[in-house]
């Protein structure tokens, strides 16, 4: 009797174990759940720092631009404050003059387009169709501001280059990692790109991409509410850093 019920224990404890490690099948659920059908409104936020060179020739930039994003039933629309545009102008008439002179504010707005808006406010679909095209390469338990989380980890095949690009990539590695909480629903993610290669037969060249993300589920809605990208590259004598931080906040 004490034999079997000892049996019995085991297999419910190692039922519930592995109920508990199919987390790429608990946030793909969650991901399709979340359909992003009701209206919002939020404020976008870019902040942008680049350096480009070294030395005596290094060249600074940063910047910072607002954009005010509403989706309802007509679909995406964005807003640019007056203010907002008064620096564009302001910039691009000095530019007009000078060649050399810094645009802070529209790099700023360039490094947010329709597909990273999307992705920003409504971050399930692009998650999915990642999560779905990448080898799922194991889950760990970890925790998130305190509390306790899964981490799921992919790893993306080179195949995700174009030909152009898997032509002068010699080596490739793309990492992502995914926080989700008991239910599945992504808390955070991490990717990491590194590509190095050589073209034109004599330049060489190094990059490493990485994006630090911030989830929140708002409804049936799940936002990117912080991005951190950095992106750190050498080639053809030349080195670049760049930092991009994206916020979003929801509005009235």
């Amino acid at each position: 009797m004490m034999r079997a019920a000892t049996c019995a224990a085991v297999l419910l404890m190692l039922a519930a174990g592995a109920a508990r490690a199919d987390g790429l099948a608990d946030m793909k659920s969650a991901l399709s759940r979340a359909a992003a059908s009701s209206p919002f409104k939020a404020l976008v936020d870019t902040r942008i720092t680049r350096k480009l060179g070294e030395g005596k020739d290094t060249d600074d930039e940063s910047g910072q631009a607002s954009v005010a994003v509403e989706e309802s039933a007509r679909g995406l629309g964005l807003t640019y404050s007056k203010a907002t545009l008064a620096r564009v102008d302001a910039e691009m008439r000095v530019r007009s003059k000078n060649p050399n002179s810094k645009t802070p504010t529209v790099t700023a707005l360039l490094e947010v387009d329709v597909r990273d808006l999307m992705g920003l406010t409504s971050a399930a679909p692009a998650l999915l169709r990642r999560v779905e095209r990448d080898a799922f390469k194991g889950e760990r338990s970890d925790t998130w501001q305190g509390k306790p989380a899964r981490v799921l980890t992919f790893e993306a095949p080179i195949s995700t280059l174009s030909d152009r690009e898997r032509k002068y990539a010699k080596k490739f590695l793309s990492v992502l990692e995914v926080w989700i909480n008991a239910d599945g629903m992504p808390l955070a993610s991490r990717g990491r790109v590194t590509v190095s290669g050589r073209a034109f037969v004599v330049v060489s060249f190094d990059s490493v991409h990485q994006e630090d993300s911030v989830y929140s589920a708002v409804g049936d809605r799940l936002l990117m509410v912080r991005k951190e990208a950095s992106d750190n590259s050498s080639g053809a004598g030349e080195r670049e850093e760049r930092k991009v931080v994206t916020t979003v906040q929801l509005q009235p």
